[in-house]
């Protein structure tokens, strides 16, 4: 090769990889939906609710039509609105928050922990109180399974029955992972996922889905997708959504789901491997006791006066592309500045948003690409 040829870069997220292992499957699903036509509600909708809750081990799955939908329709559901407070970490996807501002209710943002970048319990304690102190009525509490890994569900679920709270789990980025050996669908009163087409299981556009064992809430789920109609179409009992998930999109998923279990297991080959790779040189992710992760990131934090710019742009001409989540926290963003933040400020998090990066992580990774990506941060790091 001509010395000055670069290697192809390595996919940050390899979607076509996937496309090529998939082959005529996707292909043929969406032609079957392209025969059948039943674009809205079609049935492989309901096949792949059905696959979905055998995964799971929810009892109902609603699907819809995105992760931030699936969070608003919970809420709604549970009649949030003004006045109310909605514990959410703050470092995450401005969805989590994002969805409770939009029913007129107030985020309260909280810190996360260090080690596992979800939601620290005791600033939790402290947000209830900061919340109550505002003249607001706490409701619920979001805890996220960030970058694949489940929060601590039993420590999240203690303060919420002390506190009178209901929980909202939000899995956009964790479905598929565990947590002391129970999947995730299951924990709090619903859970609330995206297939985004980045995320571990996506779809070729976007979508969403919500869990739960409470056969009243899926009813309401099932109303509110569907501009909150009650027997007919048009008797409307309470306001809704155009939350559905197309048919295509659930012909898509059906087909992923196959090799789900297939591409999370070399996801953690993947993190292992890295983790070996890396670990003396930069602060690798850590999977708390009891949990497991889908590695929908590989986040790295770097060493205390890294210049993380410099870092991103020596992995970028060895070919390796960075990212970084989240540059901000939620409580640094514009849109949400202005709402009340636990007592005791957010330290780990604003930190976390000064040193954190992530690497390439995705089931098509080979050992050479991971090889590159290994040496590129040992190059760039004791250059």
């Amino acid at each position: 090769m001509n010395q000055h040829m670069r290697p192809e870069p390595v996919p940050f997220i390899d979607i076509a990889a996937q496309r090529r292992r998939l082959g005529k499957s996707v292909d043929d699903a969406v032609a079957r939906v392209l025969d059948h036509c039943q674009f809205v509600n079609g049935p492989e909708v309901f096949a792949l609710e059905k696959a979905l809750a055998d995964y799971s081990g929810a009892k109902h799955v609603v699907s819809c039509a995105s992760g931030t939908d699936a969070l608003l329709m919970v809420l709604m559901a549970k009649n949030v609105g003004p006045g109310d407070a909605v514990l959410c970490p703050t470092f995450t996807f401005c969805a989590t928050g994002e969805a409770v501002a939009l029913t007129g209710a107030t985020p309260v943002f909280v810190d996360v922990d260090e080690e596992t970048f979800n939601i620290d319990v005791n600033s939790l304690k402290r947000g209830i109180v900061t919340a109550r102190t505002r003249g607001l009525k706490p409701v619920a509490v979001i805890p996220v399974d960030l970058f694949g890994q489940s929060a601590d569900h039993d420590a999240v679920a203690a303060v919420a029955e002390a506190e009178g709270l209901f929980v909202l789990d939000d899995a956009a980025q964790g479905f598929g992972a565990s947590y002391k050996g129970r999947k995730l669908g299951t924990f709090g009163l619903a859970t609330a996922t995206s297939f985004f087409p980045a995320k571990p299981l996506g779809c070729f556009g976007d979508g969403g889905a919500i869990f739960t064992n409470d056969d009243e809430l899926a009813n309401t789920l099932r109303s509110i997708r569907v501009h909150g109609q009650g027997s007919d179409k048009y008797d409307n009992v309470r306001l809704g959504l155009t939350g559905r998930l197309d048919t295509m999109q659930a012909a898509i998923l059906l087909e992923k789901l196959k090799i789900f279990d297939d591409e999370v297991a070399v996801r953690n080959q993947v993190a292992e491997r890295y983790a070996r790779g890396l670990g003396n040189l930069v602060t690798v992710p850590r999977l708390a006791t009891g949990c497991t992760s889908v590695w929908a990131q590989y986040t790295i934090r770097l060493p205390k006066g890294t210049d993380r710019a410099a870092f991103a742009a020596a992995l970028q001409a060895q070919g390796v592309p960075t990212a970084v989540y989240y540059v901000k926290s939620m409580h640094q963003q514009t849109a949400y500045g202005t709402f009340p933040v636990a007592d005791g400020g957010l330290p780990t998090s604003e930190s976390l948003s000064d040193d954190v990066i992530s690497l390439p992580m995705h089931p098509y990774l080979d050992e050479a690409a991971q090889d590159r990506v290994i040496a590129a941060v040992r190059g760039a790091l004791s250059a």
